[in-house]
């Protein structure tokens, strides 16, 4: 009768741990609060991410894009203008974004709306539309803007009859002048409702002082037709003979 071999004790108790579950392996907790803080910060991320994406495509109520050029509000007209709203929407005076952002010369604003397209020559009211207005009130870096990015169009007048031209040289905007007169896309001897041209204006209706004297020159310089009359029978010339404005009438009988 045979006997068991005899096994050496390293093999058997190599038999005996092989059996054994393994024992899995233990995750510090300081990797637990790690990861946990990575997840939450993605879903933190996610979630504003979402948030942006759904504020961007809402819809604004009527009148919000006006109170946000009011308000000079610059992110939230950007806001508005990635949704399909209405660019030209108009207040119970007719005024639309771009206009009252004229008004109050907020630059960079109108600069956004043009841009996105808003028009220049919608008018209020009182027929003003933005690109008069800017012409007739100084708003130098937006009449800019517009003439670089826009065909105004000159059949439309303001309620007095006249173009971007006329109430910018009665006014004394010397740098409008010069712009439009640049551009020459103004008809330089539009005539109003009283027959003024912008020449006429800046000697009838002003004090003949140094600042029209520069005016009168640019207009002159630029081919003005100095024998038009208004509806009085007047030139130009005629008005500095009359007001006793001997430099602008030097300037009007140089030949």
């Amino acid at each position: 009768m045979s006997a068991w071999p005899i096994l050496p004790f390293a093999v058997l108790l190599f038999s005996l741990t092989s059996c054994e579950e393994p024992q899995q392996m233990t995750v510090p907790d300081q990797t637990k609060r790690t990861t946990s803080t990575i997840e939450q910060t993605t879903t933190e991320q996610t979630d504003h991410l979402i948030e942006e994406t759904e504020e961007s495509l809402m819809s604004y109520p009527s009148g919000s894009l006006l109170a946000a050029v009011e308000d000079n509000d610059r992110k939230k007209v950007e806001d508005i203008l990635q949704t399909e709203y209405s660019i030209d929407e108009q207040n119970d005076k007719g005024e639309t974004p771009l206009l009252i952002a004229t008004h109050h010369d907020f630059v960079e604003i109108a600069k956004l709306l043009i841009d996105h397209g808003a028009s220049i020559d919608i008018q209020d009211m009182i027929q003003d539309s933005p690109y008069l207005y800017a012409g007739a009130q100084g708003k130098t870096e937006i009449l800019s803007y517009m003439l670089e990015h826009r065909d105004p169009n000159q059949e439309i007048v303001n309620r007095f009859g006249g173009n971007a031209l006329i109430p910018a040289a009665e006014k004394g905007h010397l740098d409008n002048v010069k712009l439009l007169l640049t551009d020459a896309r103004v008809d330089i001897d539009h005539q109003n409702n009283y027959g003024y041209t912008a020449l006429i204006e800046a000697v009838a209706l002003r004090d003949g002082s140094e600042i029209y004297q520069q005016i009168v020159q640019e207009l002159l310089n630029h081919g003005a037709d100095k024998t038009l009359r208004d509806n009085q029978g007047k030139t130009a010339e005629d008005y500095a003979r009359e007001l006793g404005y001997t430099e602008l009438l030097a300037q009007l009988t140089k030949s």
